[in-house]
């Protein structure tokens, strides 16, 4: 639980030290760009206002291309800020193209705030604005005086395995009977020789 009051207390101080620094140099460029007085302490309100709820919208999960894009808008405010005043630019000599950024943050900072505050995610307008729809009954098909589907046809049987041994012994019994008889031996008569079944005695037939 120490151990995690520490981490915790060494992110919040850090926190503050940036913040603080940030602070500082967003109100030194906005000073120097022209803006004094209590405009000067309103633009770094403005852009950490801004970086907070482009925050929000990537932690709610929703939109979180236009949270993206605005809080890189905000981070190269304060990072653009922080780089100005670290000596590269002469704050008693502001450019004019600075100056103009500096006088239209205000209006790009109110519609970010306003789109990443109060535009409503797509998911909820889609769910919000859907109505419930009644069901539509489907009309029944006509009846037919005939069946409305084919019978599909039996599957045939296959023919059973006939072993050549077996099939020997029924030419023998056909020769046989035949030269007793005079007239070919018959499936009934050659079923009742063997003692098999009557499709193993037709298989048998086919093949004297």
């Amino acid at each position: 639980m120490r151990a995690y009051l520490a981490r915790v207390d060494a992110v919040l101080v850090q926190a503050v030290i940036a913040a603080a620094l940030s602070f500082a140099h967003l109100h030194d460029l906005a000073s120097a760009a022209g803006q004094d007085g209590w405009k000067a302490w309103a633009y770094p309100v403005s852009v950490d206002l801004l970086l907070v709820a482009a925050w929000r919208r990537l932690r709610s999960g929703a939109s979180k291309a236009a949270g993206w894009c605005w809080f890189v808008v905000a981070l190269a405010a304060s990072l653009g800020a922080n780089v100005a005043t670290a000596g590269l630019l002469d704050l008693a000599d502001v450019p004019d193209w600075l100056r103009i950024l500096v006088a239209g943050w205000p209006a790009v900072a109110f519609l970010g705030g306003t789109l990443l505050a109060h535009t409503t995610p797509a998911t909820e307008t889609a769910s919000a604005s859907a109505e419930p729809t009644e069901a539509v009954p489907v009309p029944a098909a006509p009846k037919t005086a005939g069946p409305t589907t084919t019978p599909e046809p039996e599957p045939q049987q296959s023919a059973p395995h006939v072993p050549a041994a077996l099939v020997n012994h029924a030419r023998k019994l056909a020769d046989d009977h035949h030269a007793r008889t005079g007239s070919p031996i018959d499936p009934e008569t050659l079923r009742a020789r063997l003692g098999v079944p009557a499709p193993l005695a037709d298989a048998i037939a086919s093949r004297l």
